[in-house]
């Protein structure tokens, strides 16, 4: 392999000659303004390229990743891109996107210790531990991907909550929240239903994804469970 990575160069030329064939003067126009009309905020896996996935082109997709697609009120790099998003690029919609077999969600259900990401992963242990009774009557060949799916809308209502994307609504501005889920093994997106385009939709939007993802893992028990209430209810 070489030091200076002469490979990856060379696959780079190729590319934005292909994309500047394919639609002379792309890159100039770049230069103009971006005018993404989505954020995706997804995990940092190397399998899931954002871009790629929803076949848009560079300018088009605004993206933010991090371990385990995690969405906190304290974490400021989040937030930078939330709020420039919102407020600078007027974003129409906020796409929080998880994956099947995710490495961060599964060390955060099986407590496993993998260094410094711990601190970080605590905050999906903390969305375990929310709905670890009902985890714990999945089969436990399915209990990730279960909770990839919970991790998912819980950290897309973190988003709906924050003071960036409230304030968006409270002014009229137009702004959907979703919640997705990738899957590795065939390539596709599901849409997991916590789809929010107002303060007032949130809570409902999060109770009735939380009890489709119960019905999907538990279709024979989840009419037993107690009833889903957000926490932190707007």
């Amino acid at each position: 392999m070489s030091h200076e990575l002469s490979e990856l160069f060379g696959n780079n030329l190729r590319w934005a000659r292909d994309v500047e064939s394919q639609r002379p003067g792309f890159f100039t126009s770049l230069l103009a303004q971006q005018a993404p009309q989505y954020l995706w905020i997804g995990c940092a896996d190397s399998r899931v390229p954002a871009n790629d996935l929803v076949g848009l082109l560079p300018g088009e997709l605004f993206v933010h990743r991090n371990v385990a697609n995690v969405v906190v009120h304290s974490d400021l790099n989040c937030l930078s891109v939330i709020q420039f998003a919102t407020d600078m690029l007027k974003v129409k919609h906020i796409i929080v996107v998880g994956h099947s077999n995710c490495g961060g969600v599964a060390a955060a259900l099986r407590d496993q210790r993998v260094g410094l990401a711990d601190n970080w992963i605590r905050h999906v242990q903390d969305v375990r531990n929310r709905h670890q009774n009902w985890l714990d009557t999945v089969d436990a060949a399915q209990r990730v991907n279960a909770l990839c799916e919970l991790n998912v809308i819980e950290q897309a209502l973190n988003a709906c909550q924050t003071t960036i994307v409230q304030d968006a609504w409270r002014r009229g501005q137009e702004l959907v929240v979703h919640g997705w889920v990738y899957g590795l093994h065939n390539g596709l997106l599901q849409d997991l239903h916590m789809t929010v385009s107002s303060a007032e939709e949130a809570v409902p939007a999060y109770e009735k994804a939380i009890t489709e993802v119960r019905v999907r893992y538990t279709p024979d028990t989840a009419a037993d469970l107690a009833p889903v209430t957000a926490h932190g209810a707007l």
